[in-house]
């Protein structure tokens, strides 16, 4: 059973994404809360994922997100938001969060993607996420010479960076490009290493900011499993 905490300002959201979540066999919110008491409740009730709003009146979300971060072997975090423009979105992926999740996404999408992110996975959403660049392209964004050192990978480990960032497991990867989970998690390592980044999330903006995704139109939700 995949435990989920939502945070969130507005009790409609709450109930909401309660409802439509716990209508799926295999997950369960064990608990809403507003922004100042997200921490405490997920230090109590140690979930597996976090749906944690970004814009909140008491306690921001990137304040919650860092609080929770500092807890002891934390859960994976996704923002919400309204605006898949939302400046404050591009600091928490830079942060630590794990992806974002818009608030109309569709109810039968939202189990796919809480079960992403409890597999450890990226929720990216390429349309989304190059929309957000353009309009806020400092606003914690990397810079050109981060960018450039995508030209430092070799094909096949800029082929794993585009699966990357559609947000595939190393298994899924693997299956698509013919090569073994443990060889796609070492052009994993090899490519945040290069890139000098820290995890799959940053890896997958700086892949949007190349321009790597600009060929795949939809947006795609993450269920990368394995640690790099």
């Amino acid at each position: 059973m995949i435990r989920v905490v939502v945070v969130d300002d507005e009790a409609l959201v709450r109930s909401g994404f309660e409802l439509i979540l716990n209508a799926s066999e295999d997950i369960r919110v064990v608990a809403t809360a507003e922004g100042a008491q997200a921490t405490e409740v997920v230090r109590r009730e140690r979930p597996d994922v976090v749906l944690l709003d970004i814009r909140m009146p008491d306690v921001d979300g990137l304040t919650a997100l860092e609080q929770i971060q500092a807890l002891p072997g934390p859960p994976h975090v996704a923002m919400l938001t309204t605006f898949d423009t939302d400046e404050y979105i591009l600091t928490a992926l830079r942060s630590g969060a794990a992806g974002f999740v818009l608030k109309d996404t569709e109810p039968q999408q939202l189990s796919q993607l809480v079960r992403a992110l409890a597999a450890g996975g990226v929720v990216m959403f390429p349309e989304a996420s190059r929309a957000l660049l353009r309009s806020h392209p400092n606003a914690g964004a990397p810079q050109d010479a981060d960018v450039g050192r995508v030209r430092l990978l070799g094909d096949r480990e800029r082929d794993v960076l585009v699966l990357v960032a559609e947000g595939l497991s190393n298994a899924d990867i693997g299956s698509r490009i013919h090569l073994s989970a443990g060889t796609v998690k070492d052009h994993v390592s090899s490519i945040l290493t290069k890139l000098r980044v820290s995890s799959r999330v940053q890896a997958a903006l700086l892949a949007q900011r190349a321009g790597l995704l600009s060929a795949n139109g939809g947006s795609t939700a993450g269920t990368a499993q394995e640690a790099s």
